[in-house]
């Protein structure tokens, strides 16, 4: 195994004082159709940029990374970097990049943005750390979720998602959601909402909008772009995970042993019962045929891949087609991430394992149609930790230059050659997205001089709750 390189750390730059919005509360959950279709997370751009906005948008749906990079946290405090590649005969390579220990209490989530540049780790020391993965070099720490209740003073990090290149959202045990922006890490907006912890969040395709589950066993749902809650509802039962479909038409809750898929309109479509614990699970389009399927990871050291129907008007309830094997423990966290191969293009899972081992799996080995046998698939490639625990994992494309390790002195070598082009090109693109985030910050004015009486309107909602429980 390559000696391990270390981070270089450098030192935060200030940050803006985060502000606490309140959501409205609403009896029930309801999304738009017609305005989601209609959002694009790409904001409004030039004339100029236009044209190569739809030429960079063309080549990213025909060609998928050659490469692409592995992140997994543990309970031990490490954070293992992994670069996946394909050999000329389509073989799957893993190479350690860096293994070090990131912060000094367990790593609970991990995120790579789109494109991957940037890295963010949260763990229970209550810090989200932001790596640059290019230089392999810390960028600083971002502390908003320490102490934001008086009472509450635990803000350990149970959930991080790039929303975009730019923005990085992040979840909470002091029952917060921070939005952050890349170019300073600025906290653009504290969403505030759940009572107790926020245990996952996730943003619509389009950008525009967010869901969260928390130990309040409520569903809520954010607009990110004014930077406020705009929708909630009971569900009856602790949420873990929430996760939208690639086409944001459908999403699920899952709880225990449960996943429930719902609708838009918060119809609820079918009831999944696992016959062991779950522990994450995720949506990916097929690579052969049409429609989605969802991978589950649980307790039973499978991944279970069930095939969702793709009519919501459909009775028949999502089943199992196939499950990914090699495990010995528990499947902790399940990732995927579109690749080319020499030949074609497919879909990768990455699994992380109370085992300690990270395995990815070729998801183009689904056939087409699944008959009533179960298609069991095996590991393309495997990185054994010895022992760690991991607890999260990340997938990010790789094809952009990385610094790489010498495996000899474990000194880090840069390769700059179209590094510098690549770092303009993104530089562009944050700023005409940024357009169309400006409401967030623009709205926060006006959202000031209606923040009292929207606490005074919710204390009486929360009142009534309270009479009517």
């Amino acid at each position: 195994m390559a000696r391990a390189t270390q981070f270089t750390s450098t030192k935060p730059k200030p940050t803006k004082k985060a502000r606490i919005e309140e959501p409205k509360l609403s009896q029930s959950l309801k999304v738009e159709k017609s305005k989601i279709k209609e959002s694009s997370f790409e904001p409004q751009a030039s004339a100029k940029s236009k044209g190569k906005q739809k030429e960079s948008q063309k080549d990213t749906d025909v060609s998928p990374p050659k490469k692409f990079k592995i992140v997994a946290g543990s309970y031990e405090k490490l954070l293992y970097g992994l670069e996946g590649s394909t050999s000329s005969t389509g073989n799957f390579e893993l190479k350690p990049v860096f293994i070090f220990p990131a912060h000094v209490s367990c790593i609970k989530a991990v995120a790579g943005s789109p494109g991957g540049k940037w890295l963010a780790t949260g763990s229970a020391d209550e810090i989200i750390k932001v790596w640059d993965l290019r230089r392999r070099k810390e960028i600083g720490g971002l502390m908003h979720h320490e102490g934001v209740y008086a009472n509450n003073p635990k803000g350990s990090i149970t959930h991080l998602h790039f929303a975009s290149r730019s923005h990085l959202i992040s979840a909470s045990e002091d029952g917060t959601l921070c939005l952050f922006h890349a170019r300073d890490w600025s906290v653009l907006r504290a969403l505030k909402g759940h009572k107790g912890r926020v245990n996952a969040v996730a943003v619509h395709p389009s950008g525009k909008v967010a869901l969260s589950v928390g130990k309040d066993r409520t569903l809520r749902m954010w607009d990110l772009m004014r930077g406020r809650g705009c929708a909630s509802t009971k569900l009856g039962k602790e949420g873990e995970i929430v996760r939208w479909s690639s086409t944001g038409e459908l999403f699920i809750v899952m709880s225990g042993t449960q996943i429930d898929v719902y609708d838009t309109s918060m119809n609820l479509l079918h009831t999944i019962r696992h016959p062991s614990r779950l522990h994450d699970a995720r949506f990916t389009p097929r690579v052969n045929g049409s429609g989605e399927i969802l991978l589950v990871g649980a307790e039973d050291k499978v991944v279970s891949i069930y095939d969702i129907p793709s009519s919501t008007d459909s009775a028949e309830p999502p089943k199992i087609i196939a499950k990914l094997i090699g495990h010995s423990n528990r499947i902790k966290a399940v990732e995927t991430l579109r690749i080319s191969l020499p030949t074609s293009a497919t879909t990768i899972a990455c699994t992380a394992s109370s085992d300690g081992k990270i395995h990815v799996y070729d998801l183009g080995l689904l056939p087409e149609k699944s008959e009533n046998e179960v298609t069991t698939i095996e590991p393309v490639a495997e990185y054994d930790t010895k022992g760690t625990r991991l607890t999260c994992v990340t997938l990010a494309d790789g094809d952009v230059s990385v610094a790489v390790a010498d495996e000899a002195t474990g000194n880090g070598k840069r390769k700059h050659e179209d590094e510098d082009s690549n770092e303009e090109e993104e530089e562009e693109e944050e700023e005409e997205e940024e357009e169309g985030w400006n409401g967030v910050v623009e709205g926060q004015d006006k959202d000031e001089e209606s923040e009292e009486e929207e606490e005074e309107e919710i204390e009486g909602e929360e009142e009534e709750e309270e009479e009517e429980a």
